[in-house]
């Protein structure tokens, strides 16, 4: 195995490849805080779609953001204008994170040498055909896999950080919605949307969660959405919240995180929302049906996953799973995790 000097001159020029999605990028960020922390004076590129860019803007660990549009590997002529940008960055070494053809594709265009991506199973398509050299993981934990993949640096148990950006801007903006909603003294989110239909869990059983922490605990609930069948379901859980839950305007992901820094909780299914509260730092309960949530569940001790199913088999089975993976889970099991992260905070507090 290759490794480099533990020294903080060293200064590679590093890309780390993680295309999409919300979620998985924001779960990539430890990668590019550890490959900061290691060598300060590296040069560090991120190659992304630009629907999820969004987060990555302004991080204080990132030199240079590649913003590609969706589907760049669609035509020769956006693949080439692909392969002008990445190359342009002169990258010496490729770090792959998300493992599948397009991602290891586009860490070969780059022209990077050394082509660091997942082996095993984590290694999909034909990602490993790019690779100069692969990792097998043996964590759990998606962000402990993506880590893993700094072995060949020399970098073994980093710590994990997220450190999503935080602009008085957004932390100004997230104030005044939580004044106009009447939720100054603290509320809970819900997202009943997800980005696929086999995560989503039943909107009047969100609804029914907003009432037991309004009338249990005097905490309001804000319903987060994005899109016109996002606010479809967020209506449904206002209406059948008994007025304990307000709807939420329209957002972007940076002054959603704003907002989930004041929150006390947060629900909803696997989806980005989640994750960036998580990153954040909001005690989050994560709602999982077809993914295992050892595996992609929200990051870190705070936080607790509520899983009565599971599905076994592929990614494409997983998203196309029936309804009741997610309709498994009944309301009271989240109450009751609610409680318990409440009760926990509350004993905190005091």
């Amino acid at each position: 195995m290759k490794t480099q000097p533990d020294t903080g001159s060293w200064s590679p020029r590093i890309l780390i490849v993680r295309l999409s999605a919300i979620g998985d990028v924001i779960q990539g960020l430890p990668v590019l805080n550890a490959l900061r922390d290691r060598f300060p004076q590296a040069v560090l590129a991120w190659v992304v779609e630009e629907h999820a860019a969004e987060l990555l803007r302004g991080h204080q660990a990132l030199d240079e953001l590649i913003a590609l549009p969706r589907g760049w590997l669609r035509s020769l002529r956006t693949v080439r204008q692909s392969r002008s940008r990445l190359r342009a960055f002169e990258p010496e070494i490729a770090i792959d994170v998300q493992g599948l053809t397009k991602s290891a594709v586009a860490g070969w265009l780059s022209g990077a040498r050394r082509r660091i991506g997942p082996g095993g199973s984590h290694g999909r398509e034909l990602s490993k055909w790019f690779y100069t050299e692969t990792v097998r993981a043996t964590s759990q934990h998606r962000v402990d896999c993506y880590l893993e993949l700094l072995r060949p640096l020399g970098i073994e148990s980093p710590d994990v950080r997220f450190e999503i950006p935080d602009h008085r801007a957004d932390r100004v903006a997230a104030k005044e919605i939580a004044r106009q909603a009447g939720c100054q003294r603290g509320f809970c989110l819900i997202n009943p949307g997800a980005g696929w239909p086999s995560k989503r869990w039943p909107p009047a059983r969100f609804a029914a969660v907003a009432r037991h922490l309004g009338e249990d605990w005097g905490l309001p609930s804000m319903v987060i959405w994005a899109g016109a069948e996002g606010r479809a379901w967020a209506d449904q859980v206002v209406a059948g919240s008994d007025e304990h839950a307000r709807l939420a305007p329209e957002m972007s992901l940076a002054r959603l995180a704003a907002l989930g820094r004041r929150s006390r909780l947060y629900i909803g299914s696997d989806s980005g929302p989640l994750h960036l509260a998580a990153a954040v730092g909001t005690p989050c309960v994560g709602l999982y049906g077809p993914w295992p949530a050892e595996q992609h569940g929200p990051y870190g001790p705070g936080h607790v996953t509520v899983q009565k199913m599971v599905c076994r088999g592929s990614t494409r089975k997983r998203r196309n799973a029936p309804a009741r993976f997610m309709e498994a889970i009944d309301v009271e099991s989240v109450c009751e995790v609610c409680d318990r992260i409440l009760r926990r905070d509350a004993s905190h507090a005091a």
